[in-house]
């Protein structure tokens, strides 16, 4: 069946403005004024915006880490998600060395099947360059449509990859049209500080911080700066937290290098000071990179103002605090790393962004959705409101004012990372491909609905979209 949504105020990346949306086979028709559309169903969003549905760039559903398992998958996480706005995500998938990486795409290909309420892809990580794994990376970016790759600098004997593995990676990518992605903190030293802290007594959460200094983000966010210049590629840095780390991509696109940055809500509203939390508390907020002091939060917002950061994660890595978080109670290093995000996101960037007036709300929809689908070979068909584009839709009332909890929040994990917080704006329908998955506030979808996505090339997406039609007609 058609839909004709009405008497919203569609915003885009660039434009805002009150109209109509046909859409027809799950694509946008028509956009105008007052348009006619016989036989379609009515949804009325008067009082609403209507935004793009968000593109989540960073999520780790059914992810193994730490000697345990994310208690998010791809069924509850995606759920949560569509409560949250977001519409389609890009989830890490996990590689082992000595092993095809067809191997690992495959086990992630099956974690989804008949699970994802959104439509989702994978961004592959890469730990090692050998000859079969360069004969391998052409195939899987061409045929799986998977043109990002993960390489990481911290976690060492874990998931580090050496700085020559990176360096191969980067021409790899300039060669096949792939971005590559990096979690930027120096593994080595980080290694030392925790075997240091550990044997001086040092058990509590705040150690995760304390031995995570932010100059160490800082120095692995320049060397892999500097790597992709030598290589001529592009380079994008996951969940930056600091103002060491916003300095030296600012200083790279400065000098013309094609360097991109993201971060996540929580670095944007929480602080060091959650990981000090009595009777073990502090354990719900050990994530890597670690929360910074509250003084790079302003850094953090002006660089998504001004560009220098160019998209929101949510970094989404659910392990309960029963049972999973407390795998390090006597031993910090042994806290499973990541907490729960995916679904307030979306609204945690609406309210303190444009309703507090870091962000304009443009910007909030160039954030939550267009960049990240430029970035990562979806636009135009996800992360813009436009003719010919999915009809990945969220409409938002931004009267709402509500109190974020694990009590009524839509993941199966135990707690919630912003437990208590008031956020003005929620997401009251969303729809994906032009069918509901939220209607009203209720889920409305099916498992498995959700489509894996075939991405295109690194800069071949972001080209215009098909042009609407104007403002004041209906044909």
């Amino acid at each position: 069946m058609r839909k004709l949504i009405k008497n919203g105020t569609i915003v885009t990346a660039a434009d805002t403005y009150v109209g109509d949306i046909l859409i027809h086979d799950g694509i946008i028709a028509r956009i105008g004024a007052d348009l006619d559309a016989e036989g379609a169903e009515i949804v009325d969003a008067s009082g609403c915006f209507v935004f793009p549905g968000g593109v989540d760039p960073h999520t780790h559903l059914d992810m193994p880490f730490g000697g345990t398992v994310t208690v998010d998958d791809f069924e509850s996480g995606t759920i949560a998600a569509a409560f949250g706005g977001t519409t389609t995500i890009i989830d890490f998938c996990l590689t082992s060395k000595g092993k095809p990486l067809a191997e690992a795409v495959q086990a992630w290909h099956a974690k989804s099947a008949g699970k994802a309420v959104i439509d989702y892809g994978f961004h592959l990580m890469v730990s090692e360059v050998t000859d079969e794994v360069l004969l391998e990376l052409p195939r899987i970016i061409e045929e799986e449509g998977i043109t990002s790759l993960k390489v990481f600098m911290a976690y060492k004997n874990v998931l580090q990859a050496d700085d020559g593995t990176l360096y191969r990676t980067l021409q790899v990518a300039k060669e096949q049209g792939a971005l590559v992605m990096v979690h930027a903190e120096n593994g080595d030293v980080i290694d030392y500080l925790v075997r240091e802290a550990l044997e001086a007594g040092h058990t509590e959460p705040i150690y995760h911080a304390l031995t995570r200094p932010p100059q160490l983000e800082g120095e692995a966010t320049g060397r892999a700066a500097g790597l992709t210049e030598l290589a001529d590629s592009q380079l994008y840095v996951v969940h930056v937290t600091c103002a060491d780390a916003v300095e030296k991509i600012a200083e790279a696109r400065r000098r013309g290098l094609r360097v991109y940055g993201e971060t996540c809500p929580q670095y944007l509203v929480l602080d060091q000071t959650y990981l000090e939390k009595p009777n073990f508390e502090g354990a719900k907020y050990v994530w890597s990179p670690p929360l910074r002091e509250k003084r790079n939060q302003a850094v953090l917002w002006d660089a998504l103002w001004n560009g220098q950061l160019q998209a929101i994660g949510s970094d989404q890595c659910s392990f309960d605090f029963k049972g999973q978080k407390e795998l390090g109670i006597a031993d910090f290093s042994k806290i499973p790393n990541g907490g729960p995000t995916i679904e307030d996101r979306f609204s945690l960037l609406y309210s303190e962004g444009v309703h507090k007036g870091r962000l304009s709300i443009n910007k909030f929809v160039d954030i939550i959705a267009t960049s990240a689908a430029k970035l990562f070979g979806l636009f135009p068909r996800k992360g813009t409101i436009a003719v010919g584009s999915d009809a990945d839709i969220v409409i938002f009332d931004p009267s709402v004012e509500r109190t974020l909890s694990a009590e009524t929040h839509h993941m199966k994990v135990d707690y919630n990372a912003f437990e208590g917080m008031q956020v003005f704006g929620e997401p009251v329908s969303v729809l994906v491909r032009g069918e509901f998955v939220i209607r009203d506030r209720t889920f409305a979808g099916k498992p498995g609905s959700g489509r894996y996505t075939h991405r295109k090339r690194f800069g071949e997406a972001d080209k215009p979209a098909v042009k609407k039609l104007p403002i004041g007609g209906s044909s």
